[in-house]
C-alpha cells in the first residue's frame, strides 16, 4: 500500500512537470496564495482563496470579516516570502531561523504576555513561558522549561538529515516529520500550526519539490492524525495523512490545468 501510493505520487509529479504547470504565468504566486489561505483557515480565518487574492493583489478587504483574519493572511504571506528567499540562499534551520519565521507570521497579532514564568512577547517569536493545552480539556504540551533544548535538538536533527539528500520520498517524509515534531514541541503560545506548515514547505522549497497543501476542508482529519501520532508516539498516522494531502494537491492542480486547457478560448463578436 505504502509503496503503491508513493508510485502514484511520483507518477502525478512527473505528469505535473511534463505539463509545465509551474511555468504558467504567475502560477507560483497564486499557488502560494492558496497555501496561505488554507493555512490560516485551519486556524479559524474565514477568508476564501479569492478574498485572499484580492487582499494581496488589490489591497481589498473582505466585507464584514474581522480585521484579524486579514492581518493573519498578510503576515503569513510575508513569512512565506521570507522562507522562499531563504531557501534560495540555503539558509540553515536553526532555532533563531524558526523564531524569525514565527515572529514574521505573528508580527501584528502577537502581544506581550505576563505569566508566572516571566514576560514574553509572542509578536517577536519568543518562546512561551507558560503551559499550553490542545483546546479546552485537551492534552498538555511539554513544559515550557524543556522547549528551548527540544527545538535545539530538532534543528540539529534536521541539519544532519538535510545533508544526506535522500530520495524523493525521503525528502517529503523529512518535511512531514519536521512539521509533526515542531507542532508537538509547541514552542510558542500561538502560531505553532502555521509555523510548522511553513517549516514543512520550507524544506520542500529547499529540495525544489512541489509544496504540499493541507486543505481546510480536511482540518478535522489533520488534527486527528496529529493527535494520534502524539498520543501513540509514532509518526505513521500523520505521515499517512500527509501522503494523501500531497496526492490530492498534485491531482487537483493537474485537473485544474487540464480543465482550463480544454475550455480553450474563442473570440466573440
Amino acid at each position: 500500500m505504502e509503496k503503491d501510493i508513493w508510485q502514484e505520487i511520483e507518477g502525478l509529479y512527473r505528469e505535473f512537470q511534463e505539463l509545465g504547470i509551474s511555468q504558467s504565468v504567475d502560477y507560483e504566486k497564486y499557488y502560494l496564495y492558496s497555501l496561505i489561505a488554507h493555512s490560516t483557515a485551519i486556524e479559524g480565518s474565514t477568508l476564501t482563496e479569492m478574498e485572499t487574492q484580492l487582499l494581496f493583489d488589490e489591497g481589498v478587504t473582505a466585507k464584514g470579516k474581522p480585521l484579524v483574519y486579514h492581518l493573519m493572511n498578510e503576515d503569513l504571506r510575508k513569512a512565506y516570502e521570507l522562507a522562499k528567499e531563504d531557501s534560495e540562499q540555503g539558509a540553515v534551520i536553526t532555532p533563531a531561523f524558526l523564531q524569525k519565521l514565527n515572529a514574521t507570521l505573528m508580527r501584528t497579532t502577537g502581544s506581550v504576555h505576563n505569566v508566572i514564568g516571566g514576560s514574553f512577547d509572542s509578536s517577536k517569536g519568543e518562546y512561551r513561558l507558560c503551559g499550553v493545552t490542545a483546546g479546552v480539556g485537551g492534552r498538555s504540551y511539554m513544559s515550557y522549561q524543556k522547549v528551548s533544548a527540544k527545538v535545539e535538538e530538532l534543528c540539529s536533527i534536521l541539519q544532519e538529515k538535510q545533508k544526506a539528500m535522500g530520495t524523493f520520498r525521503e525528502q517529503y517524509e523529512l518535511s512531514f516529520n519536521a512539521h509533526l515534531n515542531l507542532v508537538t514541541t509547541h514552542p510558542w503560545v500561538d502560531g505553532n500550526g502555521r509555523t510548522a506548515r511553513l517549516l514543512m514547505n520550507y524544506i520542500q522549497f529547499c529540495y525544489n519539490l512541489f509544496p504540499a497543501k493541507i486543505f481546510k476542508e480536511d482540518r478535522e482529519e489533520y488534527i486527528l492524525s496529529l493527535q494520534q501520532s502524539q498520543e501513540e508516539e509514532i509518526n505513521q498516522p500523520f505521515l499517512n495523512f500527509m501522503v494523501m494531502q500531497l496526492k490530492k494537491s498534485l491531482a487537483l492542480e493537474i485537473e485544474r490545468f487540464n480543465t482550463s486547457r480544454k475550455q480553450g478560448f474563442s473570440f466573440m463578436f
